[in-house]
């Protein structure tokens, strides 16, 4: 097993990507060890600002799961400059985060991608503190290997269980005294307390019409869906869990994507790798057919309906495709470990699941009191962690805090059309909805999402 040995900042540099059109940034990939005794090391991939790079902030990513790829998901299929167009090709993201900002994106925790521990026993038992722990130690090194971006205005993002590592780190961050500029968090469709975020996935289904009076009845009476969550889990079901698991399975067609409801899936490109439902924070079990079922059903074309964005259903099919070629894996300087494929969603690691019902809600807090700004932004089409219970909480949270809502409920512009409606507290805490997006709102609603990022960064109410 050849294991890799510590790197230069040019080393990592990324001559061309396989298929890439032209660009004028750099882009660099590679590894940094956290842990030189168990040969634990993390890939990231960073992409330096279309423009202007030196005065633009650094920003880092991080995808949720637990134990997804912040390369596959947040780099190829959301927000990063290229997006997979089949085979080795690359096309370009006309709405990149990049044009905003330095964006790093980082696998984490070990075995997650590209990134691996030699000692495969870590992979056994995997929790928050850990991963928490080991992006700390990351950025450490990291600024070392990119002095420049030291004293850089600094922010942290990510989406879905990113609401635990997101706030876990930039805490630790807060704790150690460490100078990294931090100046705000964002969080897209966060889990940040397991029984009011899941509970409002059953509301969610009911008030969009995607299960019946009766069986929202069952929710509310005989099994909640955090109980149903919970149970998923720990691997049994409850009768009574059972009958509304059931009755959930019977009412809710296969093909609907429950992370975007309103939209359509991909169902013809090839053998699908992943579909989105079966993302580890789901823990239900009636999305148990194999994906070969749908995979020959006709679609007239592979993108939605907003064709001047070019959604892509099949984005995340042909990431894993794209990213298992080997020399698209020599571009990145990154090496399969223990493993014999790249996978969107770890197969190797064994999360500690009693972490998902820790809540962040306090944590988040503490980060406001501290100074830092947070965003918590909901694409409104998700049923699994839907923005009605993401609203409850940061309005909770802004009257245990004392904040006065300083920007009024009310709707946002964006090309003289509604992106969404947005409510700020006291000028540091925002809850906003990106008006057609999904559990990952960059790459069903680009357009609005640069549009949010954007006004993120500068500290701006949106328009």
């Amino acid at each position: 097993m050849q294991i890799c040995r510590a790197s230069s900042k040019e080393d990592n540099k990324i001559v061309s990507l396989p298929g890439q059109p032209q660009v004028s940034f750099q882009q660099y990939a590679g590894y940094i060890t956290v842990d030189e005794k168990q040969q634990r090391a993390l890939f990231y991939y960073f992409v330096e600002a279309e423009t202007n790079p030196a005065s633009k902030p650094l920003v880092l990513w991080l995808n949720g799961g637990p134990g997804c790829s912040s390369v596959g998901a947040g780099a190829f299929s959301e927000h990063g400059p290229f997006r997979p167009a089949g085979g080795v090709n690359l096309t370009r993201n006309e709405y990149s985060w990049n044009k905003e900002a330095n964006i790093l994106y980082l696998e984490s925790p070990a075995g997650v991608g590209f990134s691996y521990s030699a000692n495969t026993s870590f992979y056994d038992s995997v929790n928050d503190t850990i991963t928490a722990q080991d992006n700390l130690v990351f950025l450490q090194q990291w600024f070392e290997k990119f002095p420049d971006y030291k004293n850089r205005d600094f922010f942290i993002t990510g989406e879905s269980y990113a609401g635990h590592y997101v706030p876990q780190l930039a805490n630790l961050i807060v704790q150690s005294g460490l100078k990294f500029n931090l100046k705000g968090i964002a969080l897209g469709n966060p889990l940040l307390e397991f029984s009011t975020d899941m509970n409002s996935e059953g509301y969610y289904y009911w008030s969009h019409g995607l299960i019946s009076d009766s069986t929202y009845q069952l929710l509310t009476s005989t099994c909640n869906m955090s109980q149903l969550w919970r149970e998923g889990i720990r691997g049994s079901l409850s009768p009574d869990c059972e009958a509304v698991n059931d009755r959930i399975s019977a009412e809710i067609p296969y093909e609907i994507d429950e992370y975007d409801v309103t939209s359509d899936v991909c169902v013809s490109y090839g053998q699908a790798q992943l579909k989105v439902n079966d993302h580890p924070l789901r823990a239900r079990f009636r999305f148990s057919k194999s994906l070969q079922e749908n995979s020959s059903k006709p679609v007239s074309s592979p993108y939605t309906q907003k064709a001047s964005e070019n959604i892509d259903l099949c984005v995340q099919e042909k990431t894993y495709e794209y990213l298992n070629f080997k020399n698209v894996q020599e571009a990145l300087h990154a090496q399969l470990v223990g493993i014999a494929k790249w996978s969107s969603c770890s197969q190797v690691v064994n999360y500690d699941r009693e972490n998902l019902e820790i809540p962040t809600i306090g944590v988040v807090g503490s980060l406001v009191s501290s100074g830092i700004r947070v965003l918590i932004y909901s694409g409104d089409q998700d049923s699994v962690i839907p923005f009605i219970g993401s609203r409850t909480l940061v309005n909770n949270l802004a009257k245990q805090l004392g904040l006065n809502a300083t920007v009024a409920y009310r709707g946002w512009i964006e090309d003289k059309q509604v992106g969404g409606w947005t409510e700020v507290y006291g000028d540091i805490l925002s809850f906003t909805t990106i008006r057609g997006g999904s559990h990952l709102a960059p790459f069903s609603s680009p357009k609005r999402s640069l549009a949010l990022f954007k006004a993120f960064l500068a500290g701006k109410p949106l328009s």
